[in-house]
């Protein structure tokens, strides 16, 4: 077994019909770009109304045909943000929390201390997030998990984990296993992924590798660590 194998993202993405949203950050094999992507995904005609949007340089979640909208909660959010040097990016408005905790002194982890798994049960779907720090022409990036602790979501395991950037390898974490009923949760550590140069290539990549039917929007960000500078890319199914 090699505990170090790197993955492309087709073998982790292709023929998994519900992964559910997922979250990807890492660095470029050239090493001169900071890497993260973020995918949503839906079962529902509710969850399916959506697309991505940018404003104010932050990404959202928007409905698309505003008509249609059921419920909006659990997912119309703000799922990137930018906090001075600090990128987030996360699966619901713990975006928000991790941000405003940010402006008030507070850590990742304190931040994501006062969340738990959402309220949706039998599923209780996992909060994912990550955040990358951009410092001295380099970066560092963390990502946590709030998982429920058993089958009733009585209690919240939380798993926060730290990364020293490897050229052309990221970390994937998503929310669930595959589809189900209830939906099984993420089991393990981040799943390591290759990150190549070319984010056109990514995003390609990623975006045909995704169920058609279940797949919504994804969203891939590189940044250049020399200049700060970044490019960024949005897909949504529904145009």
């Amino acid at each position: 077994m090699d505990i170090y194998k790197i993955n492309e993202a087709e073998d982790l993405l292709a023929g998994n019909p519900y992964p559910g949203r997922g979250i990807i950050v890492g660095k470029s094999k050239d090493g001169t770009k900071a890497v993260s992507a973020y995918f949503i995904m839906g079962r529902s005609a509710n969850s399916r109304n959506r697309v991505f949007v940018k404003r104010d340089d932050a990404l959202f979640t928007e409905p698309f045909d505003a008509s249609k909208v059921e419920d909006p909660s659990l997912i119309i959010y703000a799922a990137v943000r930018q906090y001075e040097n600090k990128l987030i990016v996360t699966n619901g408005d713990q975006t928000d929390t991790v941000y405003e905790g940010y402006k008030a002194g507070k850590s990742f982890s304190d931040s994501l201390a006062t969340r738990e798994f959402e309220p949706d049960g039998p599923n209780f779907t996992p909060r994912i997030s990550a955040v990358s720090v951009f410092e001295d022409g380099d970066f560092k990036y963390k990502m946590s998990i709030l998982k429920s602790a058993d089958a009733e979501g009585s209690a919240c395991n939380r798993f926060t984990y730290f990364y020293a950037p490897i050229a052309g390898l990221g970390h994937f974490l998503h929310t669930y296993v595959t589809d189900g009923n209830p939906i099984p949760t993420f089991q393990g550590e981040p799943e390591r992924v290759a990150i190549p140069d070319c984010i056109d290539e990514f995003t390609d990549r990623i975006w045909k590798s995704l169920d058609e039917n279940n797949k919504i929007s994804l969203y891939v960000r590189y940044t250049d660590l020399a200049t700060g500078e970044y490019t960024d890319r949005i897909v949504n199914k529904n145009q």
